[in-house]
This record gives C-alpha cells, sequence and structure tokens, in this order.
C-alpha cells in the first residue's frame, strides 16, 4: 500500500478567515481534496468545473470538495474509494475545513482510532486561523476558540492590516503564552505560502525524517517547577485558566508505570489535558519513544532509530486548563518510577 496521505485540519473561530485562507490554498496546492461541512453555503470564490454523483465537486487545478456526510471516516472512506477508481483525480493531501464553532479533538479522535483510514491517511497538523482584530475578544468569551489555539500546530494571524498595531502584540503574546509551540505565521487577504501549512507533525514528508526537536521544542515552555502554582486570580478570560509548562525527568522511566500515568490523565483529566508531546527514555529500551496526546486521545507511539541530540533525559511539553503543574509532574515521577521530575 502506498503511504498515507497527508491530512491538514483547518480550524478558527467564526469569521476569522478560515474561507479566504482556503480560497488561497485551492490555487496554490493541487491535487488537494477539501472537506467541509456545507461548501454548497461556503462562498469559495473559484468555479466549480464539474458537479459530480453525490456531494463532491471537481474544483479547478485538480482540486475536490467533498462535504461531509455524518461521521468522518465514512467521506475519507468514500473519497478514497473514489480517488482508486479513478472517478476523481488522484489528490495527494486532504483538507479539512471544521466549522467556526467546532471542537478539533473528535476530529483527531476519527483519523487516530480508525484503522482502516489511519492505514491510508495521517495527521500532518492541525493550522488554525485568529482573527487580529476580534481575535482578543473572542478568546475571553469562547472556551472553544481557546481550545483552537490550544490544539494547534500552526497559527495564522488574519486581519493584521484591520487591527491597531498594540492589538496585534498583545494578541501575539497572548498566542505565545497559550501555545508556545505553535509558530505563528500572518496572513494577509487569505494569501500564505503552502509550506506554512505542510510538515507540521513529527514526520517531515520532504526530508523523509522524524525531526522531534522542531516537533517539541521544549525550550519554548516553562518549566513545572516555575509555573504560578496557586493562589491564581479569578478568571477573567477562558485562557487564565491555561498553562503551558515542561517536565524533565533524568532517569529512565518504568514503560507501564508511564502509560498508566499517561492514561490516568488521559481518562480522568481528559477536559484538562489540551495536548502534551514527549520524548522519553524508558528502562531496558535503548531507542527514544515519541509520545503525543489531546485530551482523551492518545496517538499510537513511535519509536526513534536515534536520540536527535545527546540528552537522554525525558523531556515532556504540556498545555492544561486548570490542572496543577506540580501535580502532573509528581504523578509522571511516581508512577514511571523516577526518583524526581526536573525542569
Amino acid at each position: 500500500m502506498d503511504a498515507p496521505l497527508p491530512v491538514t485540519l483547518l480550524t478558527g473561530f467564526l469569521g476569522s478567515g478560515k474561507t479566504t485562507v482556503l480560497n488561497h490554498l485551492v490555487r496554490t496546492l493541487p491535487r488537494t481534496a477539501i472537506l467541509m461541512n456545507e461548501f454548497g453555503e461556503v462562498a469559495l470564490d473559484h468555479q466549480l468545473l464539474q458537479k459530480m454523483e453525490g456531494p463532491m465537486a471537481l474544483l479547478s487545478g485538480g482540486c475536490v470538495c467533498c462535504t461531509i456526510s455524518g461521521s468522518l471516516s465514512p467521506t475519507l472512506k468514500n473519497l478514497w474509494m473514489a480517488r482508486q477508481k479513478g472517478d476523481i483525480p488522484a489528490f495527494e493531501r486532504v483538507i479539512i475545513e471544521t466549522t467556526g464553532i467546532a471542537d478539533p479533538v473528535p476530529v483527531l479522535d476519527n483519523l487516530l482510532h480508525d484503522n482502516w483510514v489511519r492505514a491510508r491517511f495521517r495527521l500532518d497538523g492541525v493550522v488554525t486561523t485568529v482573527d487580529a482584530l476580534f481575535g482578543m475578544g473572542q478568546l475571553d468569551e469562547h472556551a472553544e476558540a481557546v481550545k483552537q489555539v490550544a490544539v494547534a500546530d500552526r497559527l495564522l494571524l488574519t486581519k493584521t492590516d484591520l487591527a491597531p498595531a498594540a492589538t496585534v502584540a498583545a494578541l501575539r503574546e497572548r498566542l505565545a503564552a497559550l501555545n508556545p509551540a505553535a509558530d505563528l505565521v500572518t496572513v494577509t487577504h487569505g494569501e500564505l505560502d503552502p509550506a506554512a501549512i505542510r510538515n507540521l507533525g513529527l514526520w517531515n514528508a520532504e526530508t523523509r525524517s522524524l525531526e522531534v526537536a522542531r516537533w517539541l521544542k521544549p525550550q519554548r515552555y516553562r518549566p513545572a517547577s516555575a509555573s504560578p502554582l496557586g493562589g491564581k486570580p479569578a478568571a477573567a478570560s477562558h485562557d487564565a485558566r491555561i498553562e503551558a509548562f515542561s517536565v524533565t525527568i533524568d532517569a529512565p522511566l518504568d514503560r507501564y508505570g508511564l502509560q498508566a500515568a499517561l492514561s490516568m490523565l488521559a481518562s480522568f483529566r481528559a477536559d484538562n489535558l489540551l495536548r502534551f508531546k514527549a520524548i522519553v527514555n524508558l528502562r531496558d529500551e535503548p531507542q527514544p519513544t515519541v509520545l503525543h496526546g489531546v485530551q482523551h486521545v492518545l496517538y499510537p507511539e513511535v519509536k526513534l532509530d536515534a536520540w536527535p541530540d545527546d540528552d537522554r533525559r525525558s523531556r515532556f511539553v504540556f498545555i492544561v486548563r486548570d490542572l496543577d503543574p506540580a501535580f502532573v509532574a509528581k504523578l509522571l515521577a511516581d508512577f514511571s518510577g523516577a526518583a524526581q521530575a526536573q525542569a
């Protein structure tokens, strides 16, 4: 079977410019399948060349637009089968555009836990558009907007030409605190280099390699021991309850103890665990292991051929809501048998 096709999840709050970005990507990324909830109601400004059987349309540049009918899995399966039969162009990537108030986690769950889908598609990254003019207010008022930012691999800042410079600067600082690892790209009138949304995950298809340092970026997170614990001010905004922090553990970890700790967080604190990434040193295993999770969704672990650098410590980064970083660090150390957690 061919290598799984990359999937980009494009999310962002209502009015943040997703469709404008999508219009540009359709023109600059040929042979792309676009999945939307209702493409007939969205202002795609390119011409639909031909209606097709079912909820599908052929677009210029060899792109295909398809509506998501019910669950995502059947839609991806139908799209794949049509591609295999030659009924539609042999698209090379998929972009899924969510609604403005959608929680991206169920889509991630679908991609990772449907074995048929996972054999043919791989999540390349989550891209979130943020409105420079109204983004601060949306983050204040809507928990969904905060979650969309927290789970992103790349943030696209739109409408900067309409917002005061001070507002843009404050929003940039806020986004960096919410999600330190997500690089921020300024988008003007929807124009975007397609490279900005590609190869955002652990696997880089262009270099055909696993790029842990680029993906993990632990240096951007505040150590758990340095996080302000307890006595937090009342939440004037949704993200006042969110913390991004790192945990570093010197001693090799017990595999089953670590699995128990992470499963406990994912099962009982899923609403609090927005995202985590890690490269870990497991006891009696010479190769490092990469771990990743979003709320209750734990990604399949990835075994690396070698350590990316000379640092053999286990390194975790977390984005949490209403969850004490010291509690997380202690849970990991206690269950995995490490003597202590340091940052």
